[in-house]
């Protein structure tokens, strides 16, 4: 037998175990993939991504980020574009990501035409420690103003990432409103989120926050205010 027809009984039960149920031959396959050259591996991956069945296709985009090539990003690019499940188009903006700028246009275009919070919660921290301020500010405006309270918090948690960064204005003056809103965990969140920056906005913000009335908002503020003056001595 030729290492060749070796490799082809050897990608033949790869991608049998791919579609079978059992999670631990899945992972094994996915990682003996992972060392299969790209001109093999992605033909087989493309084939799965046809399946009807998302936990398939979610595989698929998990292997396809194994193999940072043209083709990959391809094929990512259209999952995200036209795939329908969240579970599938969580896992592809995750695998997409590491291919770099080109990458971040189309986490927010997901981001934007998106509906489902499991995608919208996998992308922003995908973009926290990331030097995209401006892309990371227009998903998280997106964010707070969203129906699901998680995705909104994360929203909230972001800008606090961004107060230290070229459009810390508008992040922070978002935050300042959320130290307002009328329900407590907005307002416990932007507490939290505002602990990056110590100015006299932030200030006047945390010492209004200790006199809240839902006691979590007021621990909050506590620490933060804590915190502050630990950096100070």
């Amino acid at each position: 037998m030729s290492d060749n027809d070796e490799l082809q009984i050897d990608l033949e039960q790869i991608d049998r175990d791919l579609r079978g149920r059992a999670i631990d031959k899945q992972r094994v396959a996915l990682d003996k993939l992972a060392q299969v050259p790209a001109d093999l591996a992605i033909p087989l991956l493309a084939r799965l991504l046809t399946s009807t069945d998302f936990i398939q296709r979610r595989l698929a985009v998990m292997g396809l980020g194994n193999h940072r090539v043209e083709a990959s990003f391809q094929l990512l690019t259209g999952v995200i574009n036209s795939d329908g499940d969240p579970n599938v188009m969580g896992e592809a903006a995750n695998a997409i990501v590491d291919f770099g700028d080109r990458a971040i246009p189309l986490l927010v275009t997901l981001f934007r035409k998106t509906d489902s919070w499991l995608v919208r919660q996998s992308i922003i921290p995908l973009l926290l420690d990331t030097n995209y301020h401006s892309e990371l500010l227009t998903i998280s405006e997106i964010a707070i103003a969203d129906e699901t309270q998680s995705v909104k918090e994360v929203g909230i948690l972001a800008l606090g990432h961004l107060l230290t960064s070229p459009v810390a204005d508008r992040s922070l003056a978002l935050l300042l409103e959320l130290c307002k809103d009328p329900i407590w965990r907005n307002r416990w969140r932007a507490a939290i989120a505002l602990q990056s920056l110590q100015n006299p906005a932030t200030k006047a913000a945390i010492s209004q926050l200790q006199q809240d009335e839902h006691f979590r908002v007021v621990a909050a503020a506590l620490e933060v205010a804590n915190y502050w003056a630990s950096q100070s001595l």
